[in-house]
């Protein structure tokens, strides 16, 4: 046993990181005579934002389908949380938020969660146990003045707030985004992004957010930015703004394109040279 004097500094314990949330390597997918994601590799970090930016019809939800275990032929390795993705054991641990609002509009927003909560969490021992979640998961959304208003008359925006809501009754550890704050207005947005930071901040949730408004990407831990089924570069945003030059994400991601689009368009080099060996010589 090892004694330290008094005012000593012990050794701090050694610390290893926790395993990413998302691991992909030679992620593809094709769909007919089109490679839609073209052999990617990427790391999801826990507890962090991670922003996939890029143009519409890049893949981005077909990434993030693959993910979710939502997308066919998919090929490569994909891990998530330690499974394979689509695996059953998954499911109560994702939330997964797509760009249409998944919301019964006959239903109060209310009753909508009460449904999922109960379809998450089945049986009278949870009822208690649901019900708080359905009350967090509102109130997380900024919808209690609304709890008992019809989804079919709430806003665009507020839809999706609901599915939001849905998403987050499980309470998910990685949720997966789909373009969550297309349509609202600047202070819902930014209220969107609160909400997302204090998630990855106090409940150690990893996310994955999709956009193609670049001045998100600022509010990002770190990005993945896509292009016709690439990955062009995968840093956090103020790597990528010291590494290209620029001065905005977006200045930096028309940088890459530019590089990508060189690198593409360059013509080949010339042949190599054969061996000289004494045979060729004679």
């Amino acid at each position: 046993m090892m004694n330290y004097e008094s005012g000593a500094t012990r050794p701090e314990p050694p610390t290893h990181p926790p395993p990413p949330a998302i691991e992909a390597r030679g992620l593809t997918v094709v769909r007919g005579d089109r490679t839609v994601l073209r052999s990617l590799d990427f790391t999801v970090r826990p507890g962090g934002i991670t922003g996939l930016l890029g143009p519409s019809g890049c893949g981005k939800t077909t990434l993030m389908r693959a993910v979710t275990g939502t997308q066919d032929k998919v090929t490569g390795t994909l891990d998530v949380l330690g499974h394979p993705a689509g695996a059953p054991a998954l499911r109560p641990r994702i939330g997964y938020v797509t760009q249409a609002p998944s919301v019964y509009t006959d239903l109060t927003v209310r009753q909508n969660l009460d449904y999922f909560a109960a379809v998450l969490h089945p049986g009278r021992a949870h009822r208690d146990a649901r019900r708080e979640a359905v009350t967090r998961a509102i109130d997380d959304v900024d919808l209690t003045s609304r709890a008992d208003a019809l989804a079919g008359a709430l806003s665009g925006g507020q839809r999706s707030r609901v599915s939001l809501a849905v998403a987050l009754l499980g309470t998910p550890e990685l949720l997966v985004l789909d373009e969550p704050t297309v349509g609202l207005d600047p202070v819902l947005r930014r209220d969107l992004w609160n909400l997302f930071h204090r998630l990855a901040a106090e409940r150690g949730t990893a996310l994955l957010i999709s956009s193609h408004v670049m001045d998100e990407a600022e509010r990002c831990h770190r990005l993945l930015l896509m292009r016709d089924g690439l990955i062009l570069a995968e840093d956090t945003p103020d790597a990528l703004r010291r590494r290209t030059g620029t001065r905005t994400v977006e200045e930096a991601f028309l940088h890459l394109v530019d590089e990508h689009l060189t690198d593409e368009t360059a013509p080949p080099g010339p042949p190599p040279t054969p061996p000289h060996t004494q045979e060729a010589s004679r």
